[in-house]
């Protein structure tokens, strides 16, 4: 299938991981994409507190969280961690949500930018900005979430589909 261009708008990408997110946000046309801060990992009512206004404030209208799949395409632990958690940011936000395989997104974004071993947080927004930069390329669109998780899921609903460009290749 031929990698889909989603519609425009102004989107924050969110590299999630254990300690940091990393943030990348784009232009309402799409056309720039730009690191922002990393978020350092708290509670997620003190991560909402710092996202709320940053989403308020660029004019959000969807989200973009990379799932680190394996090379087999299939989810980590760490996958289902993030898929987890942009479920419940976005049902908070009010937000649609796009998942793209992030598989070696961080290491892709090391090398472009130079920045390995970096524990600043400035590597995992640029994973965050290399994320945004392939949804912009091949999607897919964000999809709205049930207001609730499905009780028959003990981990949520199931995710929107990865998009066309999720492969096992760097992100």
């Amino acid at each position: 299938m031929a990698p889909h261009r989603p519609r425009p708008r102004s989107v924050l990408a969110l590299d999630v991981g254990r300690r940091r997110i990393g943030l990348a946000g784009c232009d309402p046309l799409g056309l720039t994409v730009t690191p922002l801060a990393a978020l350092r990992r708290g509670r997620f009512p003190a991560d909402l507190a710092l996202l709320e206004p940053l989403i308020q404030r660029r004019r959000v209208e969807g989200l973009v969280v990379g799932l680190p799949l394996d090379a087999a395409q299939q989810p980590t632990e760490q996958a289902e961690h993030c898929r987890r958690y942009g479920e419940r940011l976005a049902r908070q936000v009010g937000l649609p949500l796009a998942f793209v395989n992030e598989h070696a997104s961080s290491w892709a974004a090391g090398e472009r930018h130079g920045l390995h071993g970096d524990r600043s947080g400035a590597l995992d927004s640029a994973a965050a900005a290399l994320l945004l930069e392939q949804w912009l390329a091949e999607g897919p669109e964000p999809q709205a979430l049930a207001s609730a998780p499905n009780p028959a899921d003990p981990v949520g609903t199931r995710p929107p589909e990865l998009g066309p460009g999720s492969d096992a290749q760097a992100s």
